[in-house]
């Protein structure tokens, strides 16, 4: 395996890892303060964003092969 391989691999799981991470801490931010299903779409959709966008970037430049 080739260093660029092993970055490539190390950011993929690293980032994911971390989206995981910050979907659980959403999840549980959602189960403390007792909110409803309205409630827990808006924490995912406004603290989830900034992985969304880290998820288009990298689709978006696979895509276009920049």
């Amino acid at each position: 395996m080739s260093i660029e391989q092993f970055e490539s691999w190390s950011l993929f799981i690293g980032i994911g890892g971390l989206i995981a991470w910050m979907l659980l801490i959403i999840w549980k931010m959602g189960r403390e303060s007792q909110a409803g299903k309205y409630g827990y779409f808006v924490l995912f959709i406004a603290l989830g964003l900034g992985f969304v966008g880290f998820i288009a970037k990298t689709v978006l430049v696979e895509l276009l092969k920049i």
